[in-house]
């Protein structure tokens, strides 16, 4: 299944260029010209990643589109597509998760976005674990939608193997304890010698 991605922004020529970039990618990719349209769009569709510019209808359109994906149930990757990257821009930790530099080369771009899906799912495996109340968020991981926990498996097959041997034919037999002779035993045994015929 393609991985859907939202891009929003007024520009059409960046919009346009940017969708056919990713397309060629393997992406699938929605557009939105205006911050309005994004959110509408995030509210009625389900995207693994959201890239949206910050100056559209106005200075600050793009922080309702981010806003507007950080509350959608289905926790989408969040970016921000901007000409004019700041260090500080007051996101109270609500912010994007990566800024992508409008100017920078298309083969770069796409390493940031990889990367983003990456550490975007990397997070919602951890924050799944905490959810289901797993001790060791670390050593979870996802599978067919449960949360396994790795530590747990690991300590289930080393009970398993205790509790059977081998048996050389690739079958397993339950473990016996095999008589061991009495100490007085095995020193009588020592000292008999044969003598020759």
């Amino acid at each position: 299944m393609k991985r859907r991605i939202l891009l929003v922004d007024d520009d059409v020529a960046v919009l346009l260029t940017f969708k056919a970039v990713l397309e060629i990618s393997g992406f699938d990719v929605d557009t939105a010209a205006s911050a309005r349209e994004g959110k509408s769009r995030i509210r009625s569709h389900e995207y693994h990643m959201i890239i949206s510019d910050m100056r559209m209808e106005n200075e600050i359109a793009g922080r309702e589109v981010i806003q507007a994906a950080r509350t959608a149930p289905y926790h989408p990757a969040v970016a921000l597509l901007t000409a004019f990257p700041e260090d500080d821009m007051g996101w109270d930790g609500a912010g994007p998760d990566k800024i992508l530099v409008k100017a920078t080369h298309t083969r770069v771009l796409l390493q940031h976005i990889e990367k983003l899906f990456h550490s975007h799912a990397a997070k919602l495996s951890r924050l799944a674990a905490q959810a289901a109340g797993t001790p060791a968020a670390k050593n979870a991981a996802p599978r067919n939608g449960k949360i396994t926990s790795i530590a747990a498996s690991s300590e289930k097959s080393r009970s398993n193997s205790r509790k059977t041997i081998s048996n050389g034919t690739g079958s397993s037999a339950s473990a016996k304890k095999s008589p061991v002779p009495a100490p007085e035993k095995r020193a009588a045994a020592s000292k008999t010698k044969i003598s020759p015929a």
